[in-house]
């Protein structure tokens, strides 16, 4: 376990290590760096580094932050490590923290990886239901927790089998923690207008079952991406085929790589 600090916050990390070209792997909104676990083991000769976004994991969130903050945060990392450019992979917010480092730094940005995530904001449909949530773990007993975790759960990893390690991992948690984190989510900017300006080699995935962030905004980014490679649909899976379906995630992002 390393730390760095960083715009007030004390930021966890792992790093691989080795001559490897690098990749950051930028984790989803309630998960934490492990998410990554199937990639760091199936993907061999890269150097992989894995951090723990704000009020997530071991990291603290330090106050109201936005996902441009979070953008800073990981270009800061790789100023820690000495990396002049890397590959981000991101997930879920993951994504969309990369998307913005890419923007704001397109120099530090060799190529995006996007695991079902989007440029615009939460449908307004969705994003009362989502404060409710939020306000439900904040402030609700174990029970209201429990039974919140439970359909997050189906949102965002799907596989019933794999859900109660995380399900115990968020139980275990401060439930103020969701707060600042969840304001960012809530409240982030639309920045589909701006794609244009990303010029770096991407590649999507994303899964097809997904009901947090359907497959059509995956669609749209790849219109709006001047230089996406591909868009790769993952049969069945829900907001996490990297931990559902790591075999194939994996396969087309090392295709993905070697071409770069």
């Amino acid at each position: 376990m390393a730390h760095f600090d960083h715009d007030g916050a004390r930021i966890r990390y792992e790093d691989s290590g080795g001559d490897g070209p690098p990749i950051l792997w930028s984790h989803g909104f309630l998960m934490d760096h492990t998410m990554f676990d199937p990639q760091v083991a199936g993907l061999d000769g890269y150097r992989h580094i894995r951090w723990d976004e704000r009020g997530f994991g071991d990291t603290e969130s330090s106050g109201e932050f936005t996902y441009w903050d979070s953008a800073e945060d990981a270009i800061a990392l790789l100023d820690h490590l000495g990396i002049e450019s890397a590959v981000l992979a991101g997930m879920s917010q993951g994504g969309f923290l990369s998307l913005r480092a890419a923007i704001a730094h397109p120099d530090r940005v060799r190529a995006l990886i996007l695991i079902d995530t989007q440029s615009g904001t939460e449908d307004p449909e969705n994003v009362e239901s989502y404060r409710g949530m939020i306000e439900a773990v904040s402030t609700g007993d174990d029970e209201t927790r429990s039974a919140v975790f439970d359909i997050v759960g189906g949102l965002i990893i799907g596989d019933p089998d794999l859900q109660p390690e995380w399900k115990a991992k968020w139980m275990a948690e401060d439930p103020a923690r969701i707060i600042e984190p969840g304001g960012a989510l809530l409240d982030r900017d639309d920045i589909t207008d701006r794609l244009g300006e990303i010029g770096c080699p991407t590649l999507i995935v994303h899964g097809t079952a997904d009901t947090a962030i359907p497959i059509e905004k995956a669609e749209l980014l790849r219109a709006e991406l001047p230089d996406c490679r591909d868009l790769v649909p993952i049969e069945g899976a829900a907001h996490a085929p990297n931990l559902t379906h790591p075999a194939e995630v994996n396969r087309n992002i090392e295709r993905f790589l070697e071409a770069l």
